[in-house]
This record gives structure tokens, sequence and C-alpha cells, in this order.
């Protein structure tokens, strides 16, 4: 028969679990903690994920080691409130399937959840791959590809969604809600289909929450979810703790 769990809980990290954008963090181990105009220039919107793959050559380059940069993405700070969500989480880890969606990377996330004791929450962490090369290096790659117009060419975390639903559904898994933790631009792609049963959990006045308010100022109702603003994830652990007593 085939088991049904409540709840699938889906986290963002950057400006969600930590406090910063990890991929800022890795800048504190360039020379002179920053980097040449001439790579800076290089950005092109949409193209992070390239971008990054050339900030980290270049820190390669400069001798920074991975080591290095391992125990910059150790010592990010959690948010507000993340702590507490995250001790009401492993108390529960019963009722609540909880994955990790970035468009950051591999290496510094697990780094990051490790070094904080939270690893073992998540049944999956979704990112874009590293690899540790020979030389010392750490190389990045796209996690996928798609043809959402919305998101960055690496990475639409709708489709990540889709596929892992799809992939749970196979296994005989089913969720009865959606919950998702974000901030980003690329968090409200997501939640777009999400239905009034699901809840979206953006980051209060952060690009997510000004999207769905967008949204609902052109259209009232045209975004189904639930939407409960978070500026400590205090308040997240309570709306969970109290979905919990209801159902």
């Amino acid at each position: 028969m085939a088991s049904t769990h409540k709840f699938l809980l889906i986290f963002d990290f950057d400006e969600t679990i930590i406090n910063e954008n990890s991929d800022d963090s890795v800048i504190q181990v360039a020379p002179e903690q920053e980097l040449p105009d001439w790579l800076r220039e290089t950005f092109q919107d949409g193209f992070y994920n390239e971008y990054m793959q050339r900030v980290l050559k270049y820190l390669g380059d400069k001798g920074v080691r991975v080591s290095d940069l391992k125990a910059v993405y150790e010592k990010i700070p959690l948010s507000p409130g993340m702590p507490t969500l995250f001790r009401f989480l492993a108390k529960n880890q019963d009722r609540f399937e909880t994955i990790l969606i970035s468009d950051a990377n591999m290496f510094g996330i697990e780094s990051n959840i490790k070094r904080y004791g939270y690893h073992s929450l998540f049944r999956r962490v979704i990112s874009n791959p590293t690899t540790v090369e020979k030389n010392g290096y750490l190389t990045l790659g796209p996690y996928h590809s798609h043809s959402c117009p919305q998101c960055p060419a690496n990475m639409c975390k709708r489709k990540v969604v889709t596929e892992y639903l799809t992939e749970r559904s196979q296994e005989g898994v089913r969720f009865e809600n959606l919950l998702y933790v974000g901030d980003g631009a690329n968090d409200f792609c997501p939640t777009v289909p999400f239905n009034s049963t699901d809840v979206a959990f953006p980051r209060k006045n952060y690009p997510m929450h000004k999207l769905i308010r967008k949204m609902e100022d052109k259209q009232k109702g045209s975004f189904k979810a639930k939407v409960v603003p978070w500026e400590s994830a205090d308040v997240v652990a309570q709306y969970l703790q109290a979905l919990l007593n209801k159902s």
C-alpha cells in the first residue's frame, strides 16, 4: 500500500538556512578579500553558476586551498531562529520529509550543515555539483538544464521539485502538503503551482516575498498557497507545531 508522508518540507540554503550568500562569503579568502574588476565584470545575469566556476578557478590560481574554503563555509552563521526550527525538526523527523534545494554548491552546503550538526535532518541535498580536483582546486558544474525562462540557466527549482515528487510517487510516497522555506526569486518559481493546502514561508521583504505580493497585487487569489512570512525561523517552527497539533 502506498504510504503517505503528511508533509514535504523544502529548504533553500543561501539567506534562508544561513544568514548570508555563501558564494559571496568565499571572497574572504581571496587576496585582499576582493576579486579583481576583470573577473567581476564577467558576471552575466542568469549565469551566476558559470561566474562562480571562474571565481573558484581564480581562487585556486591564487593558492586558496579547499580547506580554506571549507573553513569559510563552516563559519557562516545560521539565520535568526534557524537553530530553534532545526531542533523542532530533529524531534519530529517522522512527521516531515525534509530536503534542501540550493543554487549554491554541494561542497559549501555540506561543510556548513555538517559543522552545525544538521546534515542528518535532510533526506536529500540537491545543489550544483562540486569536485575537488587533483591540483587541489574546487570545481563547480551546473545542476541540470531546463526550459524555464524565469530561472538561472543551471537550475530551475520548480523542475527539481516536480522531479522529486515524481520519484517519490513512483516509490509509493505521497505528500498531503508541500511546505517551502526560502528567500530568493528562484524560490518563488517552485511555489507558484502550490495549492491552497500548501504553505510558502518567504523571508520577509526578500525577493520571494516581493514576487508573491506582486502576483497577488496583479490578481488577487492567483498565488494559491498560504503565505507565512518570517524574519526569524521561530515563526516557521511555531506554524509547523500548530500543523502537527491539527493533524
